[in-house]
């Protein structure tokens, strides 16, 4: 084995701020749907409304971050290996048969996991996040009136936020699965505390891929 520094630290920062936003608007949003009561049902808007604020915030500095470091790249969807990802992902984990892809700085993600997250930040999230500023600002001022939305328009809108909720707190299950097959039950973890990972020093282990990002001053920002 040998460490390789793979996640530099606003990556990290970002994947845990949004972790943990994701989290709390499923407890207040959820709540504010009456499946339980915990907050209030006023203080879980409140709440419900600041963590949203702060999703947008932190959507629009990790956007900046991943075309500026060229971080975009890794997402972007390829079909090599992706049957044999899929294959190791039902059958070959079972047997400790080794990992069809070798991770790397420039390739973070195996083939499932860019379709995954691609699907996530392009279609997902955008739902989420429209459905939401539309369900929250149904009423907006003009300068002579007060325009609503009216509660036929509402509907679809409420029903396609909750549904991206399903799908993110899915995703979320997925992935807290996902992060117990490291090489140990919380390798995956520690490399996202710390940002340095123990990768297999063997080639063999696993077939490379085309790399998503080329060795550029910005990657290599990003790794400082």
């Amino acid at each position: 084995m040998k460490r390789e520094f793979i996640y530099p630290a606003f990556g990290r920062f970002w994947h845990w701020t949004q972790a943990f936003l994701i989290i709390f608007l499923a407890v207040t949003g959820f709540e504010l749907h009456g499946s339980y009561a915990f907050f209030g049902y006023e203080a879980a808007v409140r709440f419900h409304n600041a963590a949203a604020m702060s999703f947008l915030v932190l959507i629009a500095f990790a956007i900046f971050w991943h075309f500026t470091t060229d971080e975009w790249k890794q997402y972007v969807p390829t079909w090599t290996n992706l049957r044999a990802q899929a294959e190791y992902y039902l059958f070959g984990i079972f047997r400790d048969a080794p990992h069809p892809t070798r991770k790397t700085r420039q390739l973070k993600l195996n083939p499932l996991q860019k379709l995954t997250y691609a699907g996530l930040k392009l279609l997902v999230i955008p739902v989420v996040v429209t459905s939401g500023l539309l369900y929250m600002f149904f009423r907006y001022p003009q300068r002579y009136d007060v325009i609503s939305l009216g509660m036929n328009a509402l509907e679809p809108i409420a029903l396609a936020h909750t549904a991206g909720a399903f799908a993110l707190v899915a995703f979320l299950a997925a992935h807290l699965y996902l992060t117990t097959t490291g090489h140990t039950l919380t390798s995956n973890l520690k490399a996202m505390v710390t940002g340095w990972e123990d990768l297999p020093a063997d080639d063999s282990h696993g077939a490379p891929e085309a790399p998503g990002t080329a060795d550029d001053p910005g990657a290599a920002t990003a790794a400082r």
